[in-house]
């Protein structure tokens, strides 16, 4: 696959991700105190319903295509060490792949009906800050040299 089609497959498929992430702790946080408890848990439960049938299928796009960008870069992450696009590479494969755990464990803790309140709040917030981090790898790949 040509490496252009790869990284808009990959950047549109984090664009839904990170939107997601996004909508979820920013935009629903502003919403929860103007609504009542009991509507606000129909609303999130709804939300995660959703996206529950449609983050597999981006987070599959996502991820390929994210291999085969790092697969046309495997001299790079070879020896990460040796410059400072494959650290940086190197990092943010890292965090990917801590976010990917994370959405492995809320689908485990929602299937077993522990995932609610604070954990999911947790959750949300831990893999924001590692997609704001790897947004920021990305950029700082291609224009960080040390």
């Amino acid at each position: 696959m040509s490496h252009g089609l790869l990284v808009t497959l990959h950047l549109l498929a984090a664009l839904a991700f990170a939107g997601t992430v996004f909508f979820e702790v920013v935009m629903l946080a502003g919403v929860r105190r103007h609504l009542p408890q009991e509507t606000m848990r129909a609303v999130e439960r709804a939300i995660g319903n959703r996206a529950t049938a449609v983050m597999p299928w981006v987070l599959l796009v996502l991820y390929a295509a994210g291999f085969g960008l790092a697969w046309q870069y495997r001299a790079a992450l070879a020896q990460p060490l040796a410059s400072s696009f494959g650290l940086l590479l190197g990092l943010k494969i890292l965090l990917a792949l801590s976010v990917f755990g994370h959405f492995a464990t809320a689908m485990v803790w929602r299937r077993r009906g522990v995932l609610g309140g604070t954990r999911s709040r947790r959750l949300h917030l831990s893999v924001f800050a590692h997609v704001l981090t790897i947004v920021l790898l990305a950029k700082a790949m291609f224009y960080l040299q040390w």
